[in-house]
C-alpha cells in the first residue's frame, strides 16, 4: 500500500514535467493543464469587468507556473509520505509526532524544492537520500523556465501592440482612402510590412497561447480593436487595377483569415468567418472594433 503513493507522487512529478515540456518547449507551446489553468483564470476575471479582463493574463501566467509548481510539490509529498517520520531524521526540538505525517511530508517537499536547506529535516532512508536532492534541481529548473517564460511572453506582447498601434495610427491618417491613389510600389510595400508583422504575431500566438490572455485598456495598442481596419485596407487594395497591389492585399487578407481561424481553433470561438470571428475576438477583450467606412470599399469598385 505504501508504494501505491509512491507511485501516484511519481505520476504527478511526471505530469507537472510534461506541462513544463509543452509550455516552454513544444513547438505547440499548449500544455492541456497549463491551458485549464490559463482558460480558468480568465473566465473568472470575466466577472469583474473590465479591470478583471485586463489582470487576466498576468493571472494566468500566475497560475500556470501555480500548478507546475503544485504538481511537483504534492508529487514529492506523496513520495515521501510512506516513509514519514521512520525514513527521516529531526532536529532535537522537533517531534514529528506531533504533525500528521502528510505535513511532515509537504514541509520537507516545499524545502527542499525552495532549496532553502534549513537542516532541521532530513532523509536517513537511502533512496531517499540519493533521489531526494533532485527535487531541489527541479525547483531551480522551474524558476529559471518561469523566468524564461516570462521574457518570452512579453516581447511577444509588444510586437502586437506596435502593430495595434501601426494600425491605428494608419486609421487615423485615412490611409484606406489613399491606398489606390498612391503609387504602386508605396501601397504594396505598406501593406506587405502589415503582413510580414501578423504572421510574426501568429507565431507568438500560436507558440505562446497564453498571450491571447493579455488585454490592453487602450483600442490603440488593442489587436483586438484594431485588427478590422487591417482587414478593411485588405479589401480595399484587392480592389486595385494594379496586379501588384492586389496580390499585397490577398496576402494581407489571407495573413488576417489564418489568424482568425488560429483563434477560433485555439479558443473554440463558437462562430464562423473572419469578420464574425474578429468582432468576438473584440468582445471578449472587451473592446469595441474600430468603426469602418464601407464607402472607402464601394468607391473603389
Amino acid at each position: 500500500m505504501e508504494w501505491l503513493w509512491v507511485v501516484a507522487g511519481v505520476v504527478l512529478i511526471a505530469l507537472g514535467l510534461n506541462e513544463v515540456f509543452h509550455t516552454l518547449l513544444h513547438p505547440t507551446g499548449r500544455g492541456r493543464l497549463s491551458y485549464y489553468a490559463a482558460s480558468t483564470t480568465w473566465s473568472l476575471s470575466s466577472r469583474m469587468g473590465r479591470r478583471g479582463r485586463t489582470l487576466a493574463g498576468p493571472l494566468a501566467a500566475v497560475a500556470v507556473i501555480g500548478s507546475w509548481a503544485a504538481l511537483q510539490l504534492v508529487g514529492w509529498s506523496l513520495v515521501y509520505l510512506p516513509f514519514v517520520p521512520d525514513g527521516f531524521s529531526y532536529g532535537s526540538d522537533i517531534r514529528p509526532e506531533d504533525y500528521p505525517p502528510i505535513v511532515e511530508a509537504f514541509y520537507f517537499s516545499v524545502v527542499s524544492m525552495s532549496t532553502l536547506g534549513l537542516g532541521d529535516v532530513y532523509p536517513i532512508e537511502p533512496w531517499l537520500r540519493v533521489f531526494s536532492p533532485l527535487q531541489a534541481l527541479m525547483g531551480f529548473a522551474l524558476l529559471t523556465a518561469a523566468v524564461a517564460w516570462f521574457l518570452e511572453l512579453y516581447p511577444g506582447l509588444g510586437r502586437r501592440r506596435a502593430l495595434a498601434l501601426r494600425l491605428a495610427l494608419m486609421g487615423r491618417a485615412d490611409t484606406s482612402g489613399h491606398l489606390l491613389d498612391m503609387e504602386s510600389s508605396t501601397s504594396s510595400g505598406l501593406l506587405d510590412s502589415i503582413t510580414g508583422a501578423l504572421a510574426q504575431v501568429r507565431v507568438d500566438l500560436w507558440q505562446n497561447a497564453e498571450t491571447y490572455y493579455f488585454t490592453e485598456d487602450a483600442p490603440e495598442t488593442s489587436l483586438a480593436a484594431q485588427l478590422p481596419y487591417g482587414l478593411h485596407l485588405a479589401r480595399v487594395a484587392r480592389r486595385s487595377s494594379d496586379r501588384t497591389v492586389r496580390n499585397s492585399g490577398q496576402m494581407l487578407e489571407e495573413a488576417i483569415d489564418d489568424f482568425a481561424d488560429l483563434v477560433r481553433e485555439r479558443f473554440a470561438l463558437r462562430v464562423e468567418g473572419t469578420d464574425e470571428i474578429l468582432r468576438e475576438y473584440a468582445r471578449q477583450h472587451r473592446q469595441r472594433p474600430v468603426e469602418i467606412d464601407e464607402s472607402t470599399e464601394r468607391a473603389s469598385d
